[in-house]
């Protein structure tokens, strides 16, 4: 069986073709980082125009590299959400075309699914149940997978993505787009002491995120500082970075403590941040808790996570699937 993976939730215009052992035999990644860098985030306007672009000759590339055609493919995956709505409409318009005009059966993926996927798409993968902590600049919760497709959700953040946070916080620091890289690189370079900033946990025993308070914390630091010189700029930035990885961290272990389970999967685009995967893998070894982080190529958005929940439901794949429309917000 091939599956060919789509994906366009948000800038990154994505296409894979995955064999059904999982086995990627081609990823493509579109980035707009460029288009979008000046202005310090997505602009949904520019992204949807840029997928318009993009989507059919990163389809052709993902095929010719897979030393595949059309005409191999045995289901078309494709994101259909959460996400900017506008964005997703391009792949799914696209995906729709060419199942209409090929009869190959489609089939609409959850994006958080498919980054909670991506740790199948690696040698080590993971046995159910496991936590599985979904963090990037649009999503940062924390489930438990039961079994295959069934996730309980059991944390999110109530206000900022921790993505979003880092996003903003570079903004704030002139450090530019995307925020996550900035910021982890401002931290690396450090002198002196971090910034200290107080950590969020909530309420005792809740699993919930939020990053809204760090990230004012960060701009009131700022407003109060006599210059914003490159040293201060580090401390914050290395300040906020362990504020936000301490309190991702400390509640997905401690979730899989109390529901004593031993496997946490962490993925989305902010688990592609190394001093995330450090700190989870010291802490967690701590306790003997197996930790699954894919590699950062799959972390970010890509299409090979889609065609692999795609391979997981392929028997949930219709053909003339028309019906199929691009949703913003959707749970799994």
């Amino acid at each position: 069986m091939l599956v060919l993976g789509i994906d366009t939730s948000c800038d990154d215009t994505c296409a894979a073709v995955l064999k059904d052992d999982f086995e990627i035999l081609s990823s493509v990644v579109s980035s707009q980082d460029e288009v979008h860098g000046r202005f310090g985030g997505v602009v949904p306007e520019l992204a949807s125009r840029k997928h318009v672009e993009n989507i059919i000759p990163i389809i052709d590339h993902a095929l010719s590299s897979a030393r595949a055609a059309l005409s191999d493919i045995d289901v078309i995956a494709v994101t259909r959400g959460p996400g900017l709505v506008g964005s997703l409409v391009v792949g799914v318009s696209a995906a729709k075309a060419l199942s209409l005009s090929r009869s190959i059966p489609l089939l609409g993926i959850n994006h958080i699914e498919g980054h909670i996927a991506s740790s199948f798409l690696t040698p080590n993968r993971p046995a159910y149940p496991f936590v599985a902590l979904v963090v990037s600049g649009g999503h940062t919760n924390l489930y438990i997978a039961r079994r295959e497709g069934e996730y309980m959700l059991m944390g999110q953040t109530l206000d900022d993505a921790a993505g979003e946070a880092f996003d903003k916080v570079a903004k704030l620091l002139g450090l530019g787009y995307p925020g996550g890289r900035a910021i982890e690189s401002a931290a690396n370079r450090v002198r002196g002491e971090p910034v200290e900033f107080t950590r969020p946990y909530m309420k005792k025993g809740s699993h919930d995120f939020s990053f809204s308070g760090i990230k004012t914390a960060a701009r009131n630091v700022v407003a109060a500082a006599e210059a914003l010189d490159e040293a201060l700029i580090g401390r914050i930035a290395a300040g906020f970075q362990e504020a936000v990885i301490d309190v991702l961290v400390s509640k997905t272990l401690d979730l899989a403590r109390r529901e004593s389970i031993d496997t946490i999967v962490v993925t989305g685009g902010v688990a592609a941040n190394t001093r995330l995967r450090t700190v989870m893998d010291e802490r967690a070894s701590k306790r003997g808790t197996r930790v699954l982080l894919p590699p950062k190529h799959l972390c970010t958005d890509n299409a090979a996570m889609i065609a692999a929940v795609g391979r997981i439901r392929a028997h949930e794949a219709a053909l003339n699937n028309l019906t199929l429309n691009a949703v913003s917000r959707w749970t799994i």
